[in-house]
């Protein structure tokens, strides 16, 4: 059929291994390991979403409850189990076959390793063949005993007298005969009715066989319906990974371009951003400087006026104190006193002799007359325009498009190449002609089942003859029983009974031998089918039997792809392909087929061709263009370190700035001189030193108060102390700064020009790679498709899941309920012919009787019987005939009269 073999090769065109050429595996220099180590790792592709498969749904569910007639069946499986409780004997079965695979010769099996299987099996059918012994016994000894016992009976032996014997316990005996029989009868029904829910369990199951072969047919049409729109689908997917190529080519300056600019961004713009800060330390630095001349220009004038006003002031409270006043003794201390404190009426700081800073605020002015943030900013684009010159070297590379569409040309020829539609409806044909073949043998089922219906019923209903006449012989017996009747005068209902009981005996030596037989043979095939198939079908011990290596053939390990392709050391089992089939899994992994067919080198021409490696190797990107600082940047940054901020004193400033204004608070220093004045005698000496105290505070209102009021000094001193401090911090070292500035400017700038091309490199290797890896997801997709939900074989595993259920559940465990109750009516009848025996005769109308009469005191006891050889004329309800002694008993006469009642 070579449209089957088209069909597995569709299925297998997208097979791929979803790993890189054997090549690119290999190819891994000690150099790039080495520097992957330090590199961060390589971009990976995006993941692509593919959608989902169009996916089959299957309508059969190989799943069967019995319902209420498991428990039958568990009855019967535990029954096998005491008969069978051996595990299964795969060991042995397999060397059976094996050293049997020529035929079964006789002359073989006396071989010494023959003879030990045939003991093992022996041994592991022990079970079987000593029930199986037990029934032939029975068919065979049954009919024997049951001529035996009727000719014993002719001769009036074995029960057959029809004479019964008083006895004190016959009620007892009669009650226990009839409870025996009606439990055995009820026992009896049980086996019936167990047997014929069997039999008609099997007649309904057959009929629903229908179902599971209608959805297993149908699930095959499915099948072959849904594989092309799969397998279509898988082609036109590569064009997702195709379009997402392109889209990666187009934006080819963002991803690589940004790529490369973020791997040398790591040492450019730390280079660059120090630049820019030194540039805003220019400003600041210019700010600092003027803040410095200014506020020195205002400190030195308030100073100057704030020492002309002391010294006069000194010089004037120095004049008052040397009154003639001052020299009385009284007086003369506070004098002192006062005279002693004037050296502290004084300035403390002198911004006077600080040096200027307006030559170098003159130089920073000139430095920042080129900007040089601007130049830094150019440096910035520079850089980041990266991803636009990327883009500008590459224009080439957008020839790829053509390469993938020959790729997409290529792959939907090689699938266009396989008779898909034509294979699929050849073998959708062959399904419809395998479906009214099988439709075509449902009539002739049907009509097996009938016969076979009728022949278990017919079956049954040789119990249920037995039973009957048990049941009416019961009913007859009981209702007709008179306990003042003798056995002799026992009425018709009561005689009948005991007639249909023997009638009931009679029937059951004619049936049960043959019933035996019937289920002696069902017991032996539908157990050992049981124990051999069914078990081991259930839990797949069956399967490691037919996957034995060179079970089938001696030449051939696996038997199963030496059918499918002529190759028997492929891997593949039955129970493995159940398994894959049974999960729902594709056929392509279920029969191996990437063994069988090799479509990685199809892959490998197109997706992963020479070209497109050749075009992606080809990309070459010269960042030489970019400059990060410019030659007036350069100057400018030089220049700044020249501008003399450096040479400044900045100690000296500080250490006027930390210093007082005035040697002593002003306000305090008048106070204390009106103090000092108030100890004085009244008079002009005290009011001239309160004058005075009244002029220094009116000095300190006029020019500290002003100065605090207008925020002058104070503001001025606390900037100049800040920018003292931030102009000897900047100054510190200030051309070291700027040669380490210039010197990460250089070498970011030697890195871009001499050594970019192993970044470019490599983030070119790494952009190919994830262009490659679109590639690679699309066929690791194709594969996991193909092994998941591609031709999901799941409609194989249901074939054989159906077939295990039909015949196991449906008819094999109905076989063995049918033969396990009517076996047990088979034993059962026994101890029915032995009840039914012994209670015939309570109910049967005798011949003879024991009868005791009374004789008043004559003493004579007599006993009459029947003579046979006496002929009676006329029939009367007893003849009486003298024949026996006479005892004496308590001084009573009894006689005795044994009668016989004519008929």
């Amino acid at each position: 059929m070579l449209w089957t073999r088209w069909l597995v090769l569709l299925l297998c065109w997208g097979a791929t291994s979803g790993e890189p050429q054997a090549h690119e595996r290999d190819a891994a220099p000690s150099e790039v390991q080495s520097d992957s180590r330090r590199q961060p790792s390589l971009p990976r592709a995006e993941p692509l979403d593919f959608g989902f498969v169009p996916a089959a749904v299957y309508d059969t569910h190989a799943y069967y409850e019995p319902g209420a007639i498991s428990i039958l069946f568990h009855m019967v499986h535990a029954f096998l189990y005491v008969v069978q409780p051996n595990t299964f004997p795969e060991d042995l079965i397999v060397k059976v076959i094996q050293q049997n695979m020529g035929g079964i010769k006789l002359e073989e099996w006396r071989k010494p390793e023959n003879v030990v299987l045939l003991l093992q099996w022996i041994y592991y059918e022990a079970g079987f063949l000593i029930c199986a012994t037990i029934g032939i016994l029975f068919v065979v000894l049954t009919p024997i005993i049951g001529m035996c016992f009727c000719v014993c009976r002719c001769c009036e032996n074995c029960g057959g007298e029809m004479h019964q014997r008083q006895r004190k316990n016959a009620d007892c005996q009669r009650g226990f005969y009839t409870a025996s029989l009606i439990v055995t009868t009820v026992f009896i029904t049980v086996g019936v009715l167990i047997a014929y829910a069997a039999n008609h369990n099997m007649s309904n199951q057959i009929k629903s066989t229908r179902r599971f072969i209608n959805t297993n047919i149908r699930d095959l049409k499915t099948f072959a319906n849904n594989t092309p729109a799969q397998i279509e689908y898988l082609t036109t997917q590569y064009t997702s990974a195709k379009n997402k190529v392109l889209s990666d080519l187009d934006n080819i300056g963002p991803l690589l371009g940004g790529r490369i600019h973020s791997q040398l961004e790591k040492e450019v713009v730390p280079s660059l951003d120090t630049a820019l800060r030194m540039a805003g330390a220019m400003r600041e630095t210019k700010e600092a400087l003027e803040n410095i001349s200014s506020s020195l220009e205002v400190l030195q004038e308030g100073t100057g006026k704030l020492q002309a006003s002391l010294s006069t002031e000194r010089a004037s409270l120095s004049n008052t104190l040397s009154d003639p006043a001052c020299t009385n003794g009284a007086v003369s201390h506070t004098c002192n006193t006062i005279r002693s404190t004037l050296s502290k009426l004084g300035i403390s700081a002198d911004f006077s002799r600080l040096p200027d800073v307006s030559h170098a605020l003159a130089n920073v002015n000139t430095v920042l007359r080129t900007d040089l943030s601007n130049i830094v900013q150019k440096g910035y684009s520079s850089f980041n325009d990266t991803p636009k010159l990327v883009k500008e070297q590459t224009r080439n590379i957008v020839s790829v498009k053509g390469i993938l569409d020959k790729i997409g040309t290529e792959i939907i020829s090689f699938s266009k190449m396989i008779p898909v539609e034509s294979s699929l409806a050849n073998f959708t044909v062959f399904i419809n002609t395998g479906q009214k073949k099988i439709e075509s043998y449902y009539p002739q089922i049907d009509q097996m089942d009938f016969y076979r219906w009728i022949g278990c019923v017919a079956m049954l209903c040789m119990v249920v003859l037995v039973l009957a006449f048990n049941i009416l012989g019961l009913l007859c017996g009981t209702c007709g029983y008179d306990k003042q009747a003798t056995p002799t005068t026992r009425g018709c209902l009561s005689n009948t009974g005991g007639n249909l009981l023997m009638a009931g005996v009679g029937f059951s030596f004619i049936f049960v031998w043959v019933l035996m037989g019937v289920v002696s043979t069902l017991f032996v095939v539908g157990g050992n089918v049981e124990k051999l198939m069914c078990e081991p079908l259930a839990n797949r011990q069956l399967f490691k039997i037919i996957d034995t290596p060179f079970l089938v053939h001696p030449a051939k390990k696996n038997f199963l792809p030496a059918l499918l392709f002529q190759n028997s050391n492929i891997d593949l089992t039955l129970g493995s392909m159940y398994r894959e089939c049974h999960d729902n899994n594709g056929l392509y992994h279920a029969l191996q087929l990437e063994t069988m067919f090799n479509i990685n080198s199809f892959l490998n021409r197109t997706v992963y061709n020479k070209d497109l490696a050749k075009l992606f190797e080809s990309v070459q990107v010269d960042l030489q263009g970019i400059t990060l600082l410019e030659p007036a940047g350069r100057d400018n940054l030089i220049n700044f370190a020249n501008s003399g901020i450096g040479q400044i004193d900045y100690d000296a400033y500080l250490d006027e700035v930390n210093k007082g204004v005035t040697l002593v608070d002003l306000l305090s220093f008048s106070a204390d001189l009106e103090v000092q004045a108030d100890q004085l005698p009244r008079g002009a000496l005290e009011n001239a030193l309160k004058g005075h105290a009244s002029s220094i505070r009116q000095i300190h209102r006029e020019l500290v108060v002003a100065m605090e009021q207008t925020m002058k000094y104070v503001r001025a001193r606390s900037t100049l102390s800040q920018s003292i401090k931030l102009l000897q911090r900047m100054s510190s070292d200030l051309p070291v700064k700027v040669t380490n500035i210039l010197s990460a400017i250089d070498a970011a700038e030697y890195l871009i020009i001499h050594n970019a091309s192993h970044v470019v490199k490599q983030e070119t290797k790494g952009y190919s790679q994830a262009l490659v890896g679109y590639f690679k997801q699309y066929t690791k997709w194709v594969k996991n498709s193909l092994s998941e939900e591609v031709a999901q074989c799941k409609p194989i595993s249901n074939i054989v899941d159906s077939m295990e259920i039909v015949a196991c559940s449906f008819i094999i465990d109905s076989v063995n309920t049918f033969w396990f109750g009517l076996g047990g009516c088979c034993i059962l009848l026994i101890p029915s012919i032995i009840f039914s025996v012994k209670l015939a005769k309570y109910y049967r109308r005798m011949d003879t009787e024991d009868v005791f009469e009374d004789m008043g005191n004559t003493g004579y006891h007599g006993e009459q019987v029947c003579n046979g050889n006496l002929t009676v004329d006329r029939y009367e309800p007893c003849s009486l005939y003298l024949h026996a002694a006479v005892f004496i008993d308590g001084g009573m006469l009894l006689s005795t009269h044994r009668t016989k009642c004519a008929t």
